[in-house]
């Protein structure tokens, strides 16, 4: 038995006769809005999670007092993270207005998980390098474009061909954060590696294609409206990944593109082999791309512009971490 037959028989056949179960339910509700495969599998999630919390009860037989007592439950018993409470909220808000279609009333007095202030892990110039050079291979020029082109680790993996414009030596970051799309630069150091990279993906393309496969996953109504983009280069994923996969969406047999979790456990790894003793991630990269343009002197509006940040407030964070002592501060005493 799958996971997920597991997962849905635990939950009690909430829909009436000839009608989807409730987690089929959200289910469909998620692809009709186009959320992302990550976005409907943590929604099912809690919205069982809510479930069996109150005694299997039908959610139409609750209301804002099980929301909050089960957001509640959350931050006090579970001792979850801010961001965690805050996406199981948003998972049950989904279920009623958009599943059910009813209101569940005024939610108030929830414990809110405390939100703690972190500042990011930001490794100097000579540190990068340091990591860099301890990753090989396809992980290594992952690594180059998420420290020289300030990429979130998925923005890098989602990359496709058409993107890539080096002529301009730009890269299109398409459905990022927030479903924005923004541009940023595309290093001219990165170029002849990327070039290489795109040549061995191309023959691999092929082999695929002669095989009867080559189909990219499309977003949207992509490949209803181009039926034979799926099989076009420019499409194709920048990193694809080394094994064939069935889409859980389509039992389509394809290749995806490259796992996170492959690529933060090589980061991890090359960090402890360069001697580090910061605990710093994939994500450390972006950080440290803002960090140095700012202390390169670049204005803080054209940093916002290439991180894709909605608001400048979110920016100036990277202000806190230049290595100019305490907050960005120049000492009285240096003066």
């Amino acid at each position: 038995m799958t996971s997920q037959s597991v997962l849905e028989t635990r939950v009690p056949p909430v829909a009436e006769p000839g009608k989807p179960r409730l987690l089929d339910q959200v289910r469909q509700a998620c692809r009709l809005r186009h959320y992302s495969l990550r976005t409907e599998e943590a929604y099912i999630h809690w919205v069982r999670r809510f479930i069996l919390f109150h005694g299997k009860r039908h959610p139409q037989q609750l209301g804002a007092a099980e929301i909050n007592a089960f957001l509640t439950h959350l931050a006090v018993e579970g001792h979850v993270a801010a961001s965690t409470q805050n996406q199981a909220f948003s998972a049950l808000l989904f279920l009623y207005q958009k599943v059910l279609q009813v209101d569940p009333g005024q939610i108030a007095g929830v414990v809110r998980a405390v939100r703690p202030k972190r500042l990011p892990v930001v490794l100097s110039q000579e540190d990068v390098q340091r990591v860099l050079a301890e990753l090989t291979g396809t992980y290594r020029l992952i690594g180059l474009l998420l420290y020289g082109s300030g990429l979130r680790l998925l923005e890098c993996l989602r990359l496709r061909v058409k993107d890539l414009d080096f002529g301009r030596n730009e890269i299109t970051v398409r459905q990022g954060k927030g479903d924005k799309d923004r541009r940023t630069m595309l290093p001219l150091s990165v170029k002849p590696d990327l070039a290489a990279h795109l040549q061995r993906v191309e023959q691999l393309h092929q082999r695929d294609l002669a095989a009867g496969l080559g189909r990219v996953w499309l977003p949207d109504a992509l490949e209803r409206k181009y039926p034979h983009a799926a099989v076009e280069w420019p499409w194709q994923w920048v990193f694809p990944s080394a094994v064939l996969s069935i889409d859980p969406r389509t039992g389509v047999r394809r290749r995806h593109h490259a796992h996170e979790g492959s690529v933060s456990r090589a980061v991890t790894q090359a960090v402890r082999r360069a001697g580090l003793s910061q605990r710093a991630t994939s994500h450390s990269f972006r950080h440290s791309f803002a960090t140095h343009l700012l202390e390169a002197g670049y204005d803080i509006r054209t940093v916002q512009e290439l991180l894709g940040h909605e608001d400048v407030s979110t920016t100036m964070i990277y202000t806190h971490v230049l290595n100019r002592g305490g907050l960005g501060v120049k000492s009285p005493l240096d003066r």
